[in-house]
C-alpha cells in the first residue's frame, strides 16, 4: 500500500508541475500557493493513513480527495496534453483543449461533490415484479424489502440517514424483510450506536440474514485477545438481539394458511477474493421440488458458479457490488467485474435480483444511490 501511495503522490506532484510551469506560469505567486492546498490535504491524509490512522473518517477524506483532487487534475491535464501535441500543427489547438479540459474537469468536480455531500444519503425505493409459476396462490401479493451492504459504520455521523431509512421501510407495509450481508465494515462496535434504530424493522414474517464478507471482519489489524472470530461472534449476536434471524446455511418455512415458500440462507459464498464459507447442499437438505425457493447469497458470482448449476432454487437475492456506488443510466463501471452487478436477471425460469446496496465502505455514491428493493410476488 505504501508504495501505491508514494507512487500517486509523485504522479500528483508531476502533473501540479506540469500545470503551475506549462499551463499558468504567469500567475500570481499566492494563487499558485491557493492552487497547491488541496494537493498538500491529500498528501497529509495519505501520511496519517500510512503511518496507521485508518479510521473511518480518515479513510474517506482519501478517498474523497481522490476523487475531486487526483482525478480532476488527472482529466485536464489528459486534455491539456493533447493540446499541447495538436499546437505544433494548429496555433489555437493547446488554449482550445485547455479550455475543453477545464470543462470536463469542472463537470468530474460537480459529480464528486455530489456524490460526497449528497448522494451517499439520497435513499430510493426500487419496486421490483418477480413472477414464477411455483409461487403458491396464497403469497400472491406478498411483499419482500430486500436491504443490502449497509457498512453501518460509514453513517456514525449520519444517524439520522440510518432513522430515515428504517422509516421508510416499515412505511411500505412489508410481509418479510431479508438483509443480504455485510451488516458492519469491520468491526462489531460500529453497530453499537444503530442497534436500536435496526431493532425497529418491522416485518408480518420477521427479518432474516445472511453473512457478507465485511462481516466476518478481517480488514482491520488486530492485537490480542481480540481477533476476527470474536468480532463475528458479537456481529452475530447483536443481529440477534435487534430480533434478525441469522440463517447460516440453513432454511425455514413461510406459511400463508396452508401454502408455504422456502427462504435459504448462506454464509458468504466469495470467490478466489474473498471468503467462502457457503455450504449450498446442506441449506437445501430435504427441501421439496416443488417448493418456490428464494436463496439469500451475499456475492452475485454465486449463482452462476453454483446456484444454477447445482440446485433448483427459483429467486437468488445478492448484494455485494454497490454498483461501484456509480451508475449512468444502466452502466457502471462494477460491470467490469461482475456480469450481474445489479437489477433483475433471469435465466430460463430462474431469476436473480441484485441490490446496489443501501450503505457504502465510503460515503459516496452517484447514480447507484441508496437503495431499499420492494419485491412483490406473482
Amino acid at each position: 500500500m505504501v508504495i501505491i501511495f508514494i507512487i500517486i503522490a509523485a504522479i500528483l506532484g508531476l502533473l501540479d508541475a506540469y500545470i503551475l510551469v506549462g499551463v499558468m506560469p504567469k500567475a500570481q505567486w499566492w494563487f499558485k500557493v491557493l492552487f497547491l492546498f488541496p494537493s498538500i490535504a491529500y498528501l497529509v491524509v495519505m501520511i496519517r493513513i500510512i503511518i496507521g490512522d485508518m479510521r473511518q473518517s480518515m479513510l474517506n477524506w482519501l478517498f474523497w480527495l481522490t476523487l475531486c483532487v487526483v482525478f480532476t487534475i488527472l482529466i485536464f491535464c489528459i486534455f491539456s496534453f493533447i493540446g499541447k501535441g495538436i499546437g505544433l500543427f494548429w496555433s489555437s489547438g493547446s488554449t482550445i483543449l485547455n479550455i475543453i479540459g477545464l470543462f470536463f474537469a469542472l463537470i468530474w468536480l460537480g459529480i464528486s461533490l455530489y456524490g460526497i455531500l449528497f448522494g451517499w444519503k439520497r435513499v430510493t425505493v426500487e419496486e421490483v415484479s418477480i413472477t414464477s409459476q411455483k409461487i403458491p396462490e396464497a403469497f400472491k401479493g406478498y411483499r419482500i424489502v430486500q436491504l443490502s451492504d449497509f457498512h453501518i459504520g460509514t453513517y456514525a455521523d449520519s444517524p439520522h440517514t440510518v432513522n430515515e431509512i428504517v422509516d421508510k421501510v416499515n412505511s411500505l407495509h412489508p410481509d418479510l424483510i431479508v438483509f443480504t450481508g455485510d451488516l458492519v465494515n469491520s468491526s462489531s462496535e460500529e453497530l453499537n450506536q444503530f442497534k436500536n434504530l435496526l431493532s425497529r424493522l418491522n416485518a408480518k414474517d420477521g427479518v432474516y440474514s445472511v453473512l457478507g464478507n465485511h462481516d466476518y471482519c478481517l480488514y482491520r489489524e488486530y492485537t490480542a485477545p481480540d481477533s476476527p472470530d470474536k468480532q463475528l461472534a458479537k456481529v452475530v449476536a447483536t443481529e440477534s438481539e435487534m430480533g434478525w434471524r441469522l440463517l447460516r446455511n440453513e432454511s425455514v418455512s413461510i406459511t400463508r394458511g396452508n401454502d408455504s415458500i422456502s427462504l435459504i440462507g448462506v454464509d458468504n459464498a466469495g470467490g478466489k477474493r474473498f471468503t467462502n464459507q457457503a455450504d449450498l447442499p446442506k441449506a437445501i437438505h430435504g427441501l421439496a421440488p416443488d417448493d418456490f425457493k428464494i436463496l439469500l447469497s451475499h456475492d452475485p458470482s454465486h449463482w452462476r458458479r453454483e446456484v444454477l448449476p447445482d440446485s433448483d432454487i427459483d429467486l437468488t437475492l445478492s448484494g455485494h457490488t454497490h454498483a461501484m456506488q456509480f451508475k449512468i443510466g444502466n452502466w457502471s463501471p462494477s460491470a467490469w467485474t461482475y456480469p450481474e452487478w445489479g437489477g433483475l436477471y433471469n435465466e430460463g425460469s430462474r431469476q436473480l435480483y441484485v441490490s446496489t446496496g443501501i450503505g457504502e465502505n465510503i460515503a459516496f455514491r452517484f447514480g447507484a444511490y441508496p437503495q431499499i428493493v420492494l419485491l412483490t410476488l406473482n
